[in-house]
């Protein structure tokens, strides 16, 4: 008895330490809900803040191809100073010399210098309109796989919530069990005392509370890291106080026979829908390679200051400007038919994309079903474990009554107790695959956005 005592309050205070959560700093604790725990991870899990910068710089991105149509202007400024002025020969014959003599003639002066502006737009071309909508339809495509992150920790999350929730029920079942054990306990101590009861029936139930009481401080330890694993997956700091508001009698498992009539619910799948997007970027650069075979038209101007002088302190007193505005036609002719490939390679990753979409679309199909017969498994095994864990605490609760009218055996009441214990383990493994089968079933359906 004093072995057991000891055991009790030993584990008591491992178990407070354990399950014991830590207040951060400023003291504040987080009570929170399945969806404020998605909420949280919305704002601070690194792949979601990541994909939102994706986004972010997508935005970018447009508005660098929108610019290309602007005007394009530049700005130069030049200097030169000829330590030594360039020499041009001369025929003699333009001097009155012999012919066949040449004259050395220095052209130009000591100091040079110009500053101009030049500018180019845009009036025509195709490459340019094509990738404009390909810009648009890239940030199309950073929303999206922005949709896909957060599904996929919204999954994440949930399943960590859940797993927390199955902890707790299993630490309540558990602690259940070792109430009523220590219970018998004590009036089978006081039987054995009477000399009514065997010292070994004792000793069988001593084992049989050791044992639990072993279990309860594995499921504490579970429980405080499932609680980390749960902040990490929000991207909490795992020192931070957490309480749940959730209760798992709040988790409904429906029935899914309306989801068999549902076929087009692939529709709803964020994959499906990125695999609609790489299509419809496929075809516009199939449209960019066709465009090549169209002309482009640019208008551009020029103005030129240019500043000579033989006296630095003189440069700029005289100007000689020039100017020009015009326009250039570029018309592709010929170039080895590397347009033409180019165009038929473009054709070919269309045809490979939409192929990619139509198996897409069967495997989203297979997961589905899969993920529905998993769940109405995982349903009907926990029906089965309910009931089950029902019969147990019925053979058990007989048993006992019978050996204290001294009809039924101590070992009796031990195995009607170890059915029990496996039972309750059963009950809850099938309680976490019914609940996790259901987020599955969630997400395999398109229901989690």
């Amino acid at each position: 008895m004093k072995y057991l005592l000891f055991t009790a309050t030993l584990f008591c205070a491992i178990a407070f330490k354990s399950y014991a959560q830590e207040a951060p700093p400023n003291n504040q604790t987080f009570n929170f809900s399945v969806q404020d725990c998605i909420n949280y991870a919305y704002e601070h899990q690194d792949s979601i803040v990541n994909a939102g910068l994706d986004v972010k710089s997508a935005e970018y991105k447009v508005k660098e191809t929108r610019g290309i149509g602007l005007p394009q202007i530049s700005g130069s400024a030049t200097f030169q100073d000829y330590l030594k002025i360039p020499t041009t020969l001369l025929p003699g014959e333009v001097f009155g010399q012999p012919a066949g003599t040449f004259i050395p003639v220095k052209f130009g002066v000591k100091y040079q210098s110009s500053v101009g502006a030049t500018a180019d737009q845009i009036l025509f071309d195709g490459s340019y309109l094509v990738g404009l909508k390909a810009s648009k339809t890239y940030k199309e495509l950073s929303v999206k796989n922005l949709t896909r992150n957060k599904i996929q920790i919204s999954v994440s999350v949930i399943k960590a919530y859940y797993q927390v929730l199955v902890s707790n029920e299993q630490l309540r079942l558990t602690d259940a069990n070792i109430k009523q054990l220590k219970q018998q306990f004590d009036e089978t101590t006081a039987q054995n005392k009477q000399g009514t009861v065997e010292k070994i029936d004792v000793d069988r139930i001593a084992v049989q509370y050791n044992n639990l009481v072993t279990t309860r401080e594995n499921t504490i330890r579970s429980l405080a890291l499932n609680y980390q694993v749960l902040k990490f997956q929000m991207g909490m700091p795992i020192e931070n106080a957490l309480s749940l508001k959730d209760k798992l009698e709040d988790i409904k498992l429906d029935d899914t026979a309306d989801l068999a009539a549902d076929t087009s619910f692939y529709h709803n799948r964020i994959e499906y829908s990125l695999s609609e997007t790489g299509i419809a970027l496929k075809k516009l650069d199939l449209k960019r390679q066709q465009s090549q075979y169209l002309p482009t038209l640019k208008a551009n101007a020029s103005y030129t200051s240019s500043y000579q002088n033989n006296s630095f302190g003189n440069l700029y007193k005289m100007n000689f400007p020039s100017s020009y505005i015009g326009l250039t036609l570029n018309i592709p002719i010929f170039n080895g038919w590397q347009r033409l490939n180019q165009v038929r390679q473009s054709k070919i990753a269309v045809l490979k994309s939409q192929n990619d979409l139509e198996n897409s679309k069967n495997g989203l199909k297979l997961e589905a079903n899969q993920a529905n017969v998993a769940y109405v498994n995982g349903l009907q095994s926990l029906n089965n474990q309910k009931r089950n864990r029902e019969l147990a605490e019925e053979v058990l609760r007989v048993s006992k009554i019978k050996y204290q009218q001294g009809v039924g055996s101590s070992i009796e009441v031990t195995q009607a107790q170890t059915s029990l214990d496996d039972a309750n383990d059963k009950y809850i493994q099938g309680l976490y695959d019914a609940l996790i089968s259901k987020v599955d079933l969630d997400k395999a359906y398109g229901r989690i956005k």
